[in-house]
């Protein structure tokens, strides 16, 4: 039995030192990371595994990466090992995509005793993710929703529509308007800004008060909700 762990405890004690070092580095600059990713998060489609993810997989690139060190032969071994595996699992935000490869670079840095780096790549990188959520960094105001309702083809309907839609709203515009019920009806759909959240609720009301109003509906589009 000695003979069968004897690699392992004769282990000289900087190596094992290091080795524990680096993981728990890489471990703990992966969940700042993964707690920034948490903090800056904006939308429905959150997902606890890709936190995890990013905590966990900033400790394997770290074994990796002290596994292989110096050695070309195992680069290539582990290499080849990873290009086996397949990944299934998809990404549609692409700022998902760079947390998670933030969180492998911090394990890469970690593993090759780079602690410096490791440190202030997380630190800076935590922080410019912060900065551009707080400041709204690339943010265009854009349509609060789309209003759609069907509505007797009456001069007068449409005229009293058309005033609802100036006292709620800051912006709209009509985008589609097409014959419903064999020309009785007509659908329309209008991209609209209200002017205050408060005053959505009160725009339908009003509308489904006029004569001959049918199916009023409000869908609310934020551009930054990935469903």
């Amino acid at each position: 039995m000695n003979e069968l762990f004897e690699p392992v405890i004769t282990g000289s004690a900087f190596e094992w030192r290091r080795a524990v070092v680096a993981l728990l580095l890489a471990f703990g600059l992966g969940q700042v990371i993964a707690a920034v990713y948490m903090a800056t998060f904006r939308g429905l489609s959150y997902a606890r595994t890709t936190v995890h993810g990013m905590a966990m997989g900033s400790i394997i690139t770290c074994m990796l990466m002290l596994a292989v060190g110096a050695n070309v032969a195992a680069g290539v071994g582990v290499a080849g090992g990873l290009s086996a595996v397949r990944f299934r699992t998809t990404m549609r935000d692409p700022r998902d995509i760079i947390f998670v490869f933030a969180a492998l670079g911090v394990g890469m840095a970690s593993g090759l005793q780079a602690y410096g780096a490791a440190i202030a790549g997380t630190l800076i990188f935590g922080g410019g993710a912060v900065l551009l959520h707080v400041t709204g960094y690339g943010a265009r105001r854009q349509p609060d929703g789309l209003l759609r309702f069907v509505a007797p083809p009456e001069q007068g309907v449409e005229e009293a529509i058309a005033r609802i839609l100036r006292a709620h709203c800051r912006t709209f515009s009509l985008v589609t308007l097409r014959e419903a019920a064999q020309g009785t009806l007509m659908e329309h759909a209008y991209q609209i800004s209200v002017l205050t959240p408060e005053l959505r609720t009160p725009l339908v009301t009003s509308l489904q008060a006029l004569p001959g109003m049918r199916d009023v509906a409000l869908m609310l589009q934020e551009p930054t909700l990935d469903l």
